[in-house]
């Protein structure tokens, strides 16, 4: 690849990454509305884990089955097809298109007959006493309105990937946006008919509205990317000629993927079995730990997927040319990318865990319980770097088409939640089963990271690791001064007035986080972090045309 051929690559992902965090970015926000809404409507208790669990269960599924292979084998294939077969790929994307539909149909067919089943593996043995029956009912009635969207999940990624493998990397990030809108009319619909309640079941008109509402919304983020599809010039024509046809590679690599997927789901099972056994017992459970989850990822979501997604097709055509340096030095540089915002927000969030929660989750139903999310947010914040490193380390694995190397590491990864996931809720009360469950999290990425790391050294020779240790000491020096500049403004304001509005909550954290903001641009500038005032840079430039 020539130089001028890199430097391309290298703007184009810059760009590619900035139309996808924008996309991301209202979609998250739109997300946020969501998930304050449903909270205001449905508390952050047992009342609300019915619902979540049950509209957790489809997306949890649809990964299980297929997300893993639509999310990072087919890029690298599709790529691959478009450059080497005579027709560009257009056979092999009606085949993959054609396979995925039958296979995501009858498989969520039989998802939706077998709702009672299925629900015994996520919901604890507390859920099937005599008291929770009206909400094992309820469960079970939501995951019939629910398991649908299995299909749609599916179809809606796998169109995306096609999309993205074109060069069209927008709309997959913009369409969750119209899922969201669906859903908030929904909850504003439900609390002015029904009003907020945390406590006992729902009847059949509160389960119409919820499930259908959260499906419909499913299916038309997956609709609003056909149009796009036709744009690009993929024209649909279903093919079953599947045998000889090219995708025994596919299957090869899919089957570590999958393989990969089951381990993560496995985990993730037992962590939502574990989360259901806490409210029940009137804890923390599911809620608290996903919306915690949600608001933790937001930083992972806007620049590390957009940064991995529009980055692994330069990797994939890196490893397909043999270029493992330059493959090694461009995953260094993106990672370094990530990290100088990932880690300066990591450590804000502890220090306005609080405030945050009463921001989006005082509402309603959950006006009273919003403490509860703020350890639960303090301890993923940490998760929130191993994941980062993690995740963007493994597109270099995908780019190498080593998926069985994945699929190894991963098992550590699951194994080490899995693990401390069961010792740590044991040793809690009921109160504090998500804050235990995010430090299971939180450990497992740590080792993820660290055998990652290392692997993938090993494979590419070097990942400009004396450049990237650096970059860390000084990034954590300033973003330790910045942070206890802000710990000690909130201590400050918190002597002040111990139970702010959530008006002055707000007021509070904006102040803190200007403060904290105010630091470590200072700092990066002394210390000379120049992947984070270059990036402060080019967003000043941007907002100034």
């Amino acid at each position: 690849m020539t130089a001028t051929e890199q430097k391309s690559g290298g703007s184009s992902v810059l760009a590619n990454s900035a139309v996808m965090a924008a996309g991301t970015l209202f979609s998250r926000a739109s997300g946020f509305i969501r998930s304050a809404l449903l909270v205001a409507a449905l508390g952050s208790g047992l009342h609300a884990d019915v619902f979540n669990i049950a509209n957790t269960v489809p997306n949890m599924l649809y990964i299980l089955l297929a997300g893993g292979v639509f999310n990072a084998v087919l890029v690298p294939q599709l790529v691959k097809a478009q450059k080497n077969d005579e027709d560009g790929g257009t056979a092999y994307t009606d085949r993959i298109i054609t396979l995925a539909g039958l296979f995501l149909g009858v498989v969520t067919i039989l998802l939706v007959i077998g709702a009672p089943l299925l629900m015994r593996l996520y919901l604890g043995a507390d859920w099937y006493n005599a008291d929770h029956e009206a909400q094992l009912e309820s469960a079970i009635d939501f995951a019939r309105w629910c398991l649908p969207q299995v299909f749609f999940y599916g179809m809606f990624v796998l169109v995306g990937q096609v999309l993205n493998a074109r060069g069209s990397f927008g709309p997959m990030m913009w369409a969750p946006i119209a899922n969201n809108i669906i859903a908030i009319s929904t909850l504003i619909i439900y609390l002015v008919v029904f009003g907020p309640s945390d406590v006992g079941g729902f009847t059949t008109g509160q389960e119409v509205l919820l499930g259908l509402g959260s499906t419909l919304g499913i299916v038309l983020q997956f609709l609003l990317l056909l149009p796009v599809l036709h744009k690009v010039g993929v024209r649909f024509r279903p093919r079953f000629d599947f045998r000889g046809a090219g995708l025994s590679q596919t299957a090869k690599l899919g089957m570590w993927t999958v393989l990969f997927v089951v381990v993560n789901q496995v985990a993730y099972t037992i962590v939502t079995r574990l989360a259901s056994t806490g409210s029940a017992a009137g804890g923390t459970g599911y809620t608290v730990y996903s919306n915690s989850f949600l608001v933790t990822q937001v930083p992972h979501s806007i620049i590390t997927v957009s940064l991995a997604t529009a980055i692994l097709p330069l990797l994939s055509r890196y490893g397909a040319a043999g270029e493992l340096p330059e493959l090694g030095r461009t995953l260094s540089q993106q990672l370094r990318n990530a990290l100088a915002i990932v880690i300066p927000i990591a450590a804000l969030l502890p220090v306005l865990s609080e405030d945050i929660a009463h921001i989006l989750f005082g509402y309603g139903a959950g006006a009273d319980a919003f403490k509860e999310y703020a350890p639960t947010l303090s301890i993923f914040a940490a998760g929130l770097v191993f994941f980062t490193i993690h995740y963007l380390l493994l597109r270099g694995f995908y780019s190498l088409e080593q998926n069985r190397t994945v699929f190894f590491i991963q098992c550590s990864v699951a194994g080490t939640n899995i693990a401390a996931a069961l010792l740590l809720t044991r040793a809690v009360s009921a109160e504090y089963t998500a804050p235990a469950l995010a430090g299971a999290y939180t450990l497992s990425y740590l080792v993820g990271s660290v055998v990652s790391y290392v692997v993938l050294k090993r494979t590419l020779g070097d990942l400009d690791g004396r450049g990237l240790l650096g970059f860390l000491a000084r990034l954590v020096m300033v973003t330790v001064v910045a942070a206890a500049a802000a710990w000690l403004l909130r201590t400050a304001l918190g002597m002040i007035n111990d139970e702010p509005t959530m008006v002055l909550a707000l007021i509070g954290a904006a102040i803190v986080g200007a403060l904290h903001l105010g630091m470590l641009l200072l700092g990066a500038q002394a210390a000379q972090v120049k992947e984070l005032t270059t990036m402060v840079q080019q967003v000043a430039r941007r907002l100034g045309r």
